[in-house]
């Protein structure tokens, strides 16, 4: 993902995704706690006088990060502004523009900018755009599917040995993953909580693999791994929607907890649903 540097020392970003829906339905799933719940994770605005004036989001605990909201023009745009990712970086700036097109659908554009005189910032450019990208394919898939439908996440990210490459085939081959491809039916082998859906996407970099779910409900499933630095790691983001939602969120996390201890066993501990 290329990074735009200015003369004026801004640098930024630009992702650009075409979703169905109106401006207002995109608008209901990028610009409202419950809509950025339902494909990215658990997200909540706050509010003075009825304007959104922070949106908080929860990647897991400690890493809730807050943002404050500098532009708000319905349906069509708001920006936000956070602190950098480390220690003595530049704030990081985002703008969220809705654009209607022919056929009822819409492009969202996402810009993040920073500014800065060297480039020794540009990798938490690069690494914040790449990481919205796959989200967004989550969102692609929840406004083709699910629109409007309510949501519960679960979300399980555990430490693993080895290399990132050997981290990603150690899990997608326990699941039955490895050598998927795009539309292809999957059902989850023996020994893996039931899962059953058609697999919407496969990335190998970074690695990635998004399967649309029918069972145990309408469901996307996103699993990965990453390196993080200072550890290797796996993992599983499960969006359900519809009415029961909840309960197969409730029944569902101990048979994921109790597998990733099995399958990662000296490093893991139990994720929890979110």
């Amino acid at each position: 993902m290329s990074i735009k540097k200015e003369p004026s020392g801004r640098r930024s970003v630009q992702i650009e995704i075409e979703v169905p829906g109106t401006p207002e339905e995109v608008w209901q799933a990028i610009a409202t706690g419950a809509g950025i719940s339902s494909w990215l994770v658990p997200a909540e605005f706050e509010e003075r006088d009825g304007t959104p004036v922070a949106l908080k989001l929860n990647f897991g605990p400690g890493i809730e990060p807050r943002s404050e909201v500098t532009a708000w023009e319905p349906p069509r745009m708001y920006a936000t502004t956070a602190d950098g990712f480390v220690p003595g970086s530049p704030p990081i700036a985002s703008e969220w523009t809705v654009e209607a097109r022919a056929g009822g659908t819409c492009v969202l554009r996402i810009v993040q900018s920073l500014f800065a005189s060297t480039d020794d910032w540009d990798d938490q450019l690069g690494c914040s755009g790449a990481a919205f990208a796959a989200f967004l394919r989550t969102l692609q898939i929840y406004l083709t599917h699910f629109r409007g439908l309510r949501s519960q996440s679960m979300k399980w990210m555990v430490p693993a040995r080895g290399t990132e490459a050997e981290a990603w085939e150690a899990l997608t081959t326990a699941l039955g993953l490895n050598g998927v491809r795009v539309g292809q039916r999957y059902t989850s082998p023996a020994g893996v909580p039931p899962l059953s859906g058609v697999v919407e996407y496969v990335n190998h970099s970074p690695f990635d693999i998004l399967l649309r779910l029918d069972k145990p409900e309408p469901a996307v499933a996103a699993f990965g791994a990453v390196n993080c630095g200072d550890a290797i790691m796996v993992g599983l983001n499960v969006y359900l929607y519809g009415d029961r939602a909840d309960e197969t969120a409730a029944r569902t996390t101990p048979l994921w907890d109790a597998w990733f201890q099995e399958r990662f066993p000296v490093l893991s501990e139990p994720g929890k649903s979110a």
